[in-house]
């Protein structure tokens, strides 16, 4: 299937590892100039230098941390022309009320609530005014499942809902289309460490590991390539009537009973 996305540039955060890589290899792939954006300059070279390897698209990086708001505007002005905005960065610490403290809380909102917020003020104004673009949020399935040990993040998650849902009610008007996506567990490397953590308490051998998700659908997490083949859709033009959407990739989790 032709996704008529060749050509178009995308900027993605939180794009050195994990779905944003993924998300930005599936996009080059299919012919889009992609900037990638993440903390580490280092990890972040070493992604582009192999996505040039693979394709022939423009591939640029900048590091910035990105609950700065100084840092989003350097993004901003540095990728100022990018059609396609893929809001990724951010992991929201666990913990049940009384476990997360008030810093650690305002930290993990900082990069991805206002992260998200701030990035999509500065380019939705631009893309309204060209009247083309799409903005994705990648949020997160704790904001549709919501869990009293995971309260800062159960929280931000459905903001960040709430919040695409609100924008992408209206932007249609203007020509842009915002959209979110709500993983539930994907095999990346932070999962893999709670999975592990979780191995050890249950069975008292971090690595048997993957059994701790025997109960998950398809007895396993979701993959990358899995979030980012959706993401990429999203991003294209037969995708042109969905906007204010939330388009959960879970495996059904959302809706069983019981805890994976």
């Amino acid at each position: 299937m032709d996704l008529k996305l060749t050509g178009r540039t995308a900027l993605i955060t939180g794009s050195s590892k994990g779905i944003g890589l993924a998300v930005a290899q599936w996009l080059a792939r299919e012919g889009v100039n992609v900037c990638l954006v993440a903390r580490s300059a280092e990890l972040l070279d070493k992604q582009a230098a192999a996505i040039r390897a693979a394709t022939s698209v423009a591939t640029k990086v900048l590091a910035a941390d990105l609950a700065d708001a100084a840092a989003r505007e350097r993004v901003f002005k540095t990728f100022p022309d990018v059609d396609i905005l893929v809001n990724n960065a951010g992991a929201i610490p666990g913990g049940a009320l009384h476990d997360v403290d008030e810093a650690s809380w305002r930290a993990g909102w900082d990069l991805k609530v206002f992260g998200y917020v701030g990035l999509t003020r500065l380019y939705l104004q631009h893309m309204k005014a060209r009247r083309r673009g799409v903005i994705i949020n990648i949020i997160g399935l704790g904001g549709e499942r919501l869990d009293a040990t995971y309260i800062a993040g159960a929280m931000g998650n459905a903001g960040l809902m709430a919040f695409t849902r609100a924008i992408g009610g209206t932007s249609l008007d203007d020509g842009v289309r915002v959209v979110g996506v709500n993983p539930g567990p994907v095999l990346t490397d932070r999962v893999e460490v709670l999975g592990r953590k979780r191995a050890a308490r249950l069975y008292g051998d971090e690595s048997r590991w993957k059994e701790s998700f025997a109960r998950m659908p398809h007895g396993r997490p979701a993959s990358t390539d899995e979030v980012a083949a959706m993401v990429v859709f999203l991003a294209s033009d037969l995708c042109s009537y969905v906007s204010g959407t939330i388009v959960t990739i879970d495996g059904g989790l959302a809706h069983r009973g019981g805890m994976p």
